[in-house]
């Protein structure tokens, strides 16, 4: 999965979803000041990618101003072999999406898994054309992860599966590719989908599924926790945020997870997207994620000094 040498571990700090500016250049310029790893932005007035852009040939359409702003930005400051991460609508999510438009599932996820699929070739293609050196990160962004067991979801898991997996195959092999869910979901399907990088937010249920993440770090992937949540009130320091990401991975070590695994095949993050906030919040959001990705960090080289990893 994740190379020894990759830049996507170690309690590195990124983002996942969007951002809150109105103005495309001053939301690259927050995305790459604000995150040890810069993330290519989506606005709030196109936070959700509709089916029809994600269809068309060209990267033209107004859903990507953030991407051409990144890039444009990202030249001018010379973030070329710097590691970047970016985020694009699943095709389950999107699937789900045209069934409440009102397509029938079968020909629902098929167009979704196509278009999805055709748009990340294409957004990953023109990042190597403006960042060649760049490795980079993509993000499938998945909240109808949550709804997947529901008997009224459109399709079975096995299909839901099968949609996945064949949107991240589309990627060229040197792009890593990873799935994210800012709610509680069944951690068993994500994983079986084969993502390299899952990226869930610290909740207390995430140790009845020890056994998977054991094994999925086993193979090498990477977890993205989201540290600090985006809803409710915001603590002045990322002590409490510290604790609970804490206390999950000492009941994970319990129940047999690899104290070096969790913390080394690790990155941080907000636990959702900060386009509801304000920039001066989404910016306090942001920096506390730094201070839990440095503690992360330190722990981590103490853990692997430690045990002689």
């Amino acid at each position: 999965m994740i190379a020894k040498e990759s830049r996507f571990v170690n309690g590195a700090a990124t983002s996942i979803g969007g951002l809150p500016h109105r103005d495309a250049a001053a939301a690259a310029a927050f995305a790459i000041g604000e995150f040890e790893i810069a993330t290519i932005p989506s606005l709030p007035n196109v936070a959700d990618i509709t089916a029809a852009a994600l269809a068309t040939d060209e990267l033209d359409d107004s859903s990507f101003d953030g991407l051409h702003a990144f890039l444009t930005l990202g030249r001018l400051v010379n973030l070329d072999g710097e590691p970047i991460t970016w985020h694009l609508p699943g095709p389950l999510s999107v699937g789900v999406s045209l069934c409440d438009a009102g397509l029938e599932p079968a020909e629902a996820f098929a167009l979704a898994g196509k278009v999805v699929g055709s748009k990340l070739v294409d957004i990953a293609a023109e990042v190597s054309r403006v960042l060649p050196s760049s490795p980079q990160l993509v993000m499938i962004d998945e909240p109808a992860l949550a709804d997947l067991m529901q008997p009224e979801f459109p399709i079975p898991p096995d299909h839901a599966v099968d949609v996945m997996s064949s949107a991240m195959a589309a990627l060229p092999h040197d792009v890593v590719a990873g799935i994210h869910c800012n709610l509680r979901c069944d951690i068993a399907t994500m994983l079986a989908s084969g993502p390299a990088v899952i990226s869930v937010p610290v909740t207390d249920d995430l140790v009845d599924w020890a056994g998977y993440i054991d094994r999925f770090l086993d193979d090498g992937g990477v977890i993205a926790w989201g540290v600090v949540p985006t809803g409710g009130p915001i603590a002045a320091g990322a002590d409490r945020y510290w604790r609970a990401l804490s206390d999950v991975w000492c009941e994970l070590v319990r129940r047999g997870c690899d104290p070096v695994a969790l913390r080394r095949q690790s990155m941080v993050t907000p636990g959702g997207g900060l386009e509801a906030h304000a920039v001066s919040v989404a910016r306090r959001l942001a920096r506390l994620t730094a201070e839990v990705a440095k503690r992360v960090r330190d722990q981590s080289n103490a853990t692997r000094f430690a045990l002689g990893a």
